[in-house]
């Protein structure tokens, strides 16, 4: 992958946070009315096909969840409890009561299927700072407060869940071309199913697994541990900002 800045700026670091995402930090000195920033990377995204449901049911899960002694940055202890932008909320978790299924993954699934069917996909409703409990007071929104949501149902179900920040590649309707910049910046949710079940993928804006179109950037406990550009600006005059995200498959030549 590689990662460029025009104008360049002026300090660079490059880490690791604690979840193991990759963060570049960058600072200018110097005065400048643009920031071009771009990412380009070759990825391979290969996921299993849901094989036999071996989750626990809830009872069960919890048992599992208290046998788990790491602290790792994957352990599901840091998955549990309310963050900032998905709190314990009463009304999510009654809502996602209704989704308690004879195991976890089914309960997972079902909470995903409904929240896609009850809530009306809204780029106009909400913004990057709009928590889970006032998106589901709205019953729209976008990917963010929809991931947002199922988190802090499934926390409250005592299902360990996080944030997953990736890109989504999109497949035009037949017949009409693929347009540049039409891909996206995509959310979706992470749920820690059990000891054996482990940590699965599911996309409540689609209503579906995560797929080989869903390509992860990071992970995180929600948006704040992982928003695409976060820092500060000192302007004299307005900002705007835009984006674009082209996610092209490779054609690989038979040998």
């Amino acid at each position: 992958a590689s990662l460029s800045f025009v104008p360049a700026p002026g300090e660079r670091s490059d880490f690791s946070d604690f979840f193991g995402n990759n963060v570049t930090s960058i600072a200018f000195r110097d005065a400048h009315d643009a920031l071009d920033i771009r990412m380009s990377a070759r990825v391979s995204v290969s996921r299993p096909e849901p094989g036999l449901d071996v989750s626990p049911d809830l009872q069960r899960l919890r048992e599992e969840l208290g046998g788990v002694r790491s602290l790792s940055p994957d352990s599901p202890h840091h998955f549990l409890a309310a963050s900032d932008h998905a709190g314990i909320d009463s009304a999510i978790t009654a809502y996602a009561k209704g989704s308690i299924a004879g195991s976890t993954v089914a309960t997972v699934l079902d909470l995903c299927n409904r929240i896609h069917r009850d809530f009306t996909y809204d780029g106009e409703a909400t913004t990057v700072q709009t928590r889970a409990s006032d998106a589901f007071g709205l019953k729209r929104g976008v990917c963010q407060d929809f991931s947002h949501i199922m988190i802090a149902g499934l926390r409250g179900l005592g299902i360990p869940a996080g944030y997953v920040s990736g890109f989504l590649r999109t497949i035009p309707p037949k017949g009409k071309p693929r347009l540049e910049g039409a891909d996206a910046m995509h959310a979706w949710v992470k749920a820690w199913c059990g000891r054996d079940a482990g940590w699965q993928e599911f996309d409540p804006t689609n209503g579906m697994r995560a797929s080989n179109d869903h390509i992860t950037v990071g992970y995180g406990r929600d948006y704040s541990d992982v928003a695409p550009i976060v820092g500060v600006l000192k302007t004299t005059g307005g900002q705007a900002a835009e984006q674009a995200v082209d996610v092209i498959p490779v054609v690989l030549e038979k040998l």
